[in-house]
């Protein structure tokens, strides 16, 4: 079975910082981790291949500071390491993002199954996943939080819902996104930490990629960001203390006089 884990580098939440002209986010000088969903992601793929054989292709769309979270990747049990990083990707929106990836993993060419995070923590949009799949024409299983059945030509699992979750069985190749409750990521042991060190990192550029130039980057982004701002503070609320049925009488009659 070959697996690839498509993964994001992302600022530490604490420090994000958004360049008001751009209003792309501002990466240079900033602590940067590896998308915190994203690790489940990683570990999935992992026990997939530990359970079946075969091998985990990470990739990883960004600027080449982005090679740093596909070799922590490596030190967690990825195979191989694949970074895509163009000037020609910046501005990317999740539908070109998430066409550029698709692009990628056609160049692997030999996959069963693609796993993502079910979203990542700088634009929480949860599209891109699903945008892969589109874009490659191949089902999709989101928000899995258990794996049931990976064998033979189809794999079954959990899709977490708001009433709790549902089996769903899709054929292979297919793509999944994971939830937090999928399992408990590894840390890296020292032989990991070695390989990720000597490993050579694959580095494709737009060039590289069999994609349409106006689909990629700001080109092919149909969002735009017009405004970013800071949502103004709440009101303080206001505490009723004493009696309880007093309490509520005397909330009763401001939210009278606050409607009259």
């Amino acid at each position: 079975m070959n697996v690839v884990v498509c993964i994001k580098q992302v600022p530490d939440t604490s420090q994000v910082k958004i360049d008001p002209i751009t209003k792309n986010l501002v990466r240079e000088g900033v602590v940067s981790i590896i998308n915190p969903y994203d690790l489940y992601a990683i570990e999935e793929g992992v026990r997939l291949i530990e359970k079946h054989g075969g091998k985990v292709t990470v990739i990883s769309m960004g600027p080449p500071q982005a090679e740093a979270v596909l070799r922590e990747a490596i030190s967690l049990g990825c195979d191989e390491g694949i970074l895509i990083s163009d000037r020609a990707f910046a501005g990317s929106d999740t539908l070109a993002t998430s066409y550029t990836l698709a692009m990628a993993v056609k160049k692997v060419k030999d996959f069963d199954i693609i796993i993502c995070g079910k979203q990542a923590i700088d634009g929480d949009t949860a599209q891109v996943g699903p945008g892969i799949a589109a874009h490659l024409d191949i089902p999709q299983i989101t928000y899995v939080r258990k794996i049931e059945d990976s064998g033979g030509n189809a794999l079954v699992a959990q899709r977490t819902i708001e009433e709790g979750y549902e089996v769903v069985k899709a054929p292979l190749p297919c793509l999944i996104t994971v939830v937090k409750e999928i399992n408990k990521p590894r840390i890296p042991s020292l032989k990991g930490k070695m390989k990720a060190k000597k490993a050579e990192i694959v580095k494709w550029s737009a060039a590289d990629l069999d994609a349409e130039s106006d689909r990629l980057g700001i080109m092919g982004s149909p969002t735009e960001v017009w405004k970013i701002y800071t949502p103004p503070a709440r009101a303080k609320g206001k505490i009723f203390d004493g009696d309880p049925q007093e309490a509520v009488n005397t909330i009763v009659s401001e939210l009278k006089d606050y409607l009259n």
